[in-house]
């Protein structure tokens, strides 16, 4: 798959898809030969596939081999269908994200259904935020305004005036891929800007619980054993393409993800990921809490908290901290300024600052790789 302004030209193959006109399409970034082989087996390009699927996406990959989500075009449709309903009416797009994951396969899907042009940002370098006012005036003044951004392009953004500028230009900016830590959602509204905070995957075709509550057409629910969020309705998948009879499709009609989630009055808040969690000595921790906590410290930029291995606790927590500019940091200081909200078990034990997290997918924080280069 291309990037840049060369994605628009395969609008009409996406829409031939949607319409159930065309052959499945397996979307693999073009411009990247090793992620386009890392995704191969997920993407099954090889074998015959059901004649209702329009896109095979593969999914980031938490652990193991990514899996290919199969995805019709009348899920794909309901989403769009959804989101357009909630923001208030069809609109003009923009794509900041790599086209072939799912948030931004939906950018384009969206516009489809909206009879408008999306407007591309190239990300094949990287995002930049100082490219966003030019982008923003390429986009059509007659229509409601809308993107969608991961967190860490929002922390790259809100440091550039001139990008906050044109991100106030948008009706609703949807966040997704990963958490986004409360300091930063309340910086960024703090400077106007509208955003929504979206929970999905590909295999809901991305986003499909805004704010915490699900979209027209998406069904919810927790298994009361562990709060493990459970997700169906006309958004989902028909399974894996590499890995029939996955157990997170046991359920005819349900996703089980490896997300736990609270509800409080049909508003879900997610905690964390039940397969993230980490166990020191005999405690469990998770690590988006911990990464909640550190968010609010004014040195902390960005952080991912990790485990490492411990002889006597088993795990230990660990944390991967990016500096604000002209802050400093040290362990004790960490640990000091959590100790009013973390008991000291769940505080890291181990801090390391960084440049810049590693990522995966659509800019979540890849925890392997952390531990991987800290492990020795």
């Amino acid at each position: 798959m291309p990037s840049g302004d060369a994605i628009a030209g395969l609008l009409p193959r996406l829409a031939d898809g949607l319409a159930g006109n065309g052959p499945a399409w397996l979307p693999v970034p073009a411009d990247d030969p090793l992620e386009t082989a890392r995704l191969r087996d997920a993407l099954g390009p090889d074998s015959p596939i059901d004649p209702d699927i329009a896109l095979v996406v593969a999914t980031s990959g938490t652990t193991g081999t990514p899996k290919g989500a199969q995805l019709t075009g009348a899920a794909l449709l309901a989403g769009a269908h959804a989101t357009h309903h909630r923001l208030g009416g069809p609109g003009s797009w923009l794509l900041p994200l790599a086209a072939h994951h799912i948030a931004g396969m939906q950018v384009l899907v969206r516009s489809i259904v909206a009879g408008t042009e999306p407007v591309i940002l190239d990300v094949s370098a990287g995002f930049d935020p100082l490219l966003l006012p030019a982008a923003v005036d390429r986009m059509s003044g007659a229509q409601r305004r809308y993107t969608s951004l991961v967190p860490t392009q929002l922390v790259k953004a809100l440091d550039a005036p001139d990008a906050v500028a044109a991100l106030r230009e948008f009706d609703a900016i949807l966040l997704g891929g990963a958490a986004t830590p409360v300091p930063l959602f309340d910086r960024a509204t703090a400077a106007g800007l509208r955003l929504i905070r979206t929970y999905g995957m590909s295999e809901t075709c991305g986003g499909c619980v805004y704010d915490g509550v699900p979209l027209d057409g998406v069904d919810l629910r927790l298994d009361p054993a562990d709060g493990r969020i459970l997700l169906g309705g006309a958004v989902l998948a028909k399974g894996y393409r590499n890995a029939p009879g996955h157990p997170a499709f046991a359920e005819p009609g349900w996703l089980r993800t490896d997300d736990a989630g609270i509800l409080d009055g049909g508003v879900l808040t997610v905690v964390g990921r039940l397969d993230e969690a980490i166990t020191t000595g005999g405690l469990t921790v998770v690590p988006q809490v911990v990464e909640t906590a550190m968010s609010r410290l004014p040195e902390v930029r960005e952080c991912a908290v990790f485990a490492l291995p411990d002889a006597k606790l088993g795990q230990r927590v660990v944390a991967a901290v990016v500096l604000s500019p002209g802050s400093e940091l040290d362990l004790a200081g960490l640990r000091a300024g959590l100790a009013a909200t973390l008991p000291a078990t769940a505080a890291p034990r181990a801090l390391f600052v960084v440049d810049a997290l590693p990522l995966r997918g659509p800019g979540k924080v890849d925890r392997r790789a952390l531990a991987a280069r800290f492990r020795h």
